[in-house]
């Protein structure tokens, strides 16, 4: 399991993006940078700078994965036919934090690999510690029963800031399919995410 160095709201103001759109993110009141050079105005960004951005915030987003991680998703996408940005989009979303995360299992992407870590997570009925396992499509996720009952996973049920996509097909509250690999424009990011900047930087 990687460890988040950092809080994830410094993300937020490093971008200067909302990008998980939560309404407690800071970037709702404060659009620069944290730390005492936040507020310098910022001179021009070279192409590989833009491209680093556009990597950080994506690999952000899906909870800080390890660079290796994500490098290897890159690779992994780049291996298979078709796009390479769209690829490596359906590999991340095929991760089953990720997959916990869609279904409103969890109100964050860094619960859901907790609920994931600690167990509380059955895929196709065997329990799976795994955050990063790639999960195929017609796979189901279910909760664990002391899971069913925290607070944490009911208050993600509750939140109305965003919704399930059409390639997460739920059934009650403790159960959901992962029907299909998405496109880039069927996920529900709250922000523009570029993973053809992505594939740029990785192919230099």
């Amino acid at each position: 399991m990687s460890k988040r160095q950092s809080a994830k709201h410094k993300l937020d103001r490093r971008m200067g993006e909302n990008i998980w759109g939560r309404p407690k993110s800071p970037v709702n009141k404060r659009e620069y940078g944290p730390g005492q050079h936040g507020q310098r105005r910022k001179g021009k960004v070279s192409d590989y700078g833009i491209q680093l951005k556009a990597k950080q915030k994506l690999k952000g987003y899906y909870g800080e994965v390890t660079e290796k991680q994500f490098k290897r998703s890159y690779t992994d996408a780049a291996a298979m036919k078709g796009d390479t940005s769209q690829n490596l989009i359906g590999l991340l979303e095929r991760r089953l934090d990720a997959i916990v995360y869609r279904a409103k299992f969890a109100p964050t992407v860094f619960a859901a690999r907790q609920l994931v870590s600690h167990g509380h997570i059955r895929v196709n009925g065997v329990k799976c510690n795994i955050a990063s396992r790639r999960c195929a499509p017609g796979d189901e996720i279910t909760l664990g029963t002391k899971a069913q009952e925290m607070a944490l996973v009911m208050e993600a049920q509750s939140l109305a800031e965003r919704d399930i996509p059409e390639y997460v097909a739920i059934d009650g509250t403790a159960k959901a399919t992962f029907t299909r690999v998405p496109t880039l424009d069927e996920v529900p990011y709250p922000v523009k995410m570029e993973p053809n900047l992505v594939v740029e930087f990785y192919s230099r």
